[in-house]
């Protein structure tokens, strides 16, 4: 779902601390630094949420593969000109 190298890449991607991840996922510091160690297998549910709040993000991940899993950043829509 999320592994620990995927967690630390798309707080990259975002410029995310640990603690930006923990209030944007609504869970503990503790549980995001535990999470990103690989130290124990987290929750399903643990891991559900932190991928949402990166997916609201624009972080998209991608499938194995076979070529081992990752993930990007969502293209943005360009933006509008300023209205005269």
């Amino acid at each position: 779902m999320v592994t620990p190298a995927q967690c630390r890449a798309a707080r990259g991607l975002l410029d995310w601390s640990q603690q930006d991840l923990a209030s944007q996922a609504g869970v503990g510091i503790v549980t995001v630094r535990q999470l990103e160690a690989g130290v124990n297998e987290p929750r399903r549910s643990t891991l559900e949420v932190v991928r949402q709040a990166f997916e609201r993000a624009g972080v998209e991940f991608i499938d194995e593969n076979g070529g081992g899993p990752g993930l990007r950043l969502r293209k943005r829509p360009p933006a509008k000109p300023p209205k005269r």
